[in-house]
C-alpha cells in the first residue's frame, strides 16, 4: 500500500504545475515590492545573510536580469521553472529499528520541498567558483530550468537513494 502510494508521488506528470502550493507559509511577507512576488521575495529571504535583505534583493534582481540578458523572454517564469523542476517529491529519513538504522523513504511534505528546492540552488551557486553571485546564481537557475547542474543532480541523488531503499518503506508507519 505505502509503495504504490510512493510511486505515485514519484511521477513527474501528476506533479502541480502552480507553486502556489508550497508558500505555506505562517505570515505573509509585511512588504512585497510591486514588481516582485512572494516567491521571489522568501528566496531572498534565503540568499540574505546577516539581515542584509536590500543587499539579497539586489542580487536576485541582477540575476533576473543576468538571465533575461542571455535570452529568455521572462526572467520569473525562468525562475519559477527552475524552482518547480528542483522541487523533489520523495526523500529517505533514517529509523532504528530493532537495533539497525534503516533509510526509509518518505514523501516531503510541501513546505520542506520549497526549502529544499532554494537550499539546493542556492548551496550549488555559492559552491562554484569565479564571478559574482548574481551571475552564479543566473548560471544555476538556467541549468536549473534546462533540467542539468548541480542543484538537478541533487535532486536525482535524493530520489535515486529513495528508489534504491523502497524495500524498506513498509517501516514507514513505525
Amino acid at each position: 500500500m505505502k509503495e504504490s502510494r510512493i510511486a505515485s508521488a514519484a511521477d513527474p506528470s501528476t506533479a502541480p504545475k502552480n507553486l502556489k502550493f508550497l508558500l505555506l507559509v505562517k505570515h505573509t511577507p509585511k512588504f512585497v515590492p510591486k514588481d516582485s512576488t512572494e516567491l521571489s521575495e522568501k528566496f531572498v529571504s534565503y540568499i540574505m545573510s546577516d539581515g542584509k535583505k536590500t543587499t539579497a534583493r539586489r542580487v536576485f534582481h541582477d540575476c533576473l536580469k543576468i538571465i533575461e540578458t542571455r535570452g529568455y523572454k521572462s526572467p520569473a517564469q525562468t525562475f519559477e521553472k527552475a524552482v518547480r523542476n528542483v522541487t523533489p517529491s520523495l526523500e529517505v529519513r533514517a529509523k532504528r529499528i530493532g537495533g539497525s538504522v534503516y533509510q526509509i523513504p518518505v514523501e516531503v511534505q510541501p513546505k520542506r520541498q520549497l526549502a529544499l528546492s532554494f537550499r539546493w540552488i542556492i548551496g550549488a551557486a555559492k559552491g562554484k567558483k569565479g564571478s559574482g553571485l548574481a551571475r552564479r546564481l543566473a548560471d544555476e537557475i538556467i541549468e536549473a530550468c534546462e533540467g542539468t547542474g548541480t542543484a538537478m543532480k541533487k535532486k536525482d541523488d535524493v530520489f535515486r537513494m529513495a528508489q534504491a531503499n523502497k524495500a524498506f518503506a513498509h517501516f514507514a508507519r513505525y
